[in-house]
């Protein structure tokens, strides 16, 4: 692992690998935007990551062992990102991230949707996602990235989402 070692402080240590302005918001995008392309993760993203800034972070996701890289069948010139367990991992972190921002941040409802689902659910709900992302990303990453093998939490989620921006972007009656 390439972490600078400032101290043994496993909340430095964390800091020192997820702390960026970009890396948890990357991991956030495959997580839960099913993002497993370069292109999907640069031309999705709410926040607008820079081309090589993505490029430099992916790069270092790679190197820490949070993501994985294979070549898609379906495109010679395409690359399949999938999480690893230590991202995955992550999901809880995610959870109470999402909880105290919705408590003390002007969030959008729609972008907040899934964090109150998530903090509604618990680690019941954080384990159940988990193994779905495990099915996805690490058993079966193509028909994870190709939508053959799909997570029922994140279709949950993901409806979920869909619903709320549906009625925001509904015109009033």
């Amino acid at each position: 692992m390439d972490i600078e070692l400032r101290s043994g402080c496993p909340i430095n240590l964390t800091m020192e690998v997820l702390g960026d302005r970009w890396t948890l918001i990357i991991i956030r995008d495959i997580m839960f935007g099913n993002r497993r392309h370069f292109r999907d993760l640069l031309t999705h993203s709410e926040e607008g990551i820079a081309s090589n800034i993505l490029a430099a972070r992916l790069k270092r996701l790679l190197s820490l062992g949070f993501i994985s890289k294979r070549d898609d069948p379906s495109h010679s010139q395409k690359a399949i990102y999938s999480l690893e367990e230590p991202a995955i991992q992550l999901v809880p972190v995610f959870a109470m991230i999402g909880a105290w921002g919705r408590r003390h941040l002007p969030v959008r409802e729609e972008l907040s949707i899934r964090a109150q689902l998530l903090e509604e659910g618990g680690p019941p709900l954080w384990d159940a996602f988990m193994e779905d992302l495990r099915q996805i990303h690490i058993v079966d990453p193509i028909g994870g990235a190709n939508g053959t093998c799909t997570s029922a939490v994140l279709a949950k989620l993901t409806a979920a989402f869909l619903e709320v921006r549906a009625k925001s972007s509904a015109p009033a009656s």
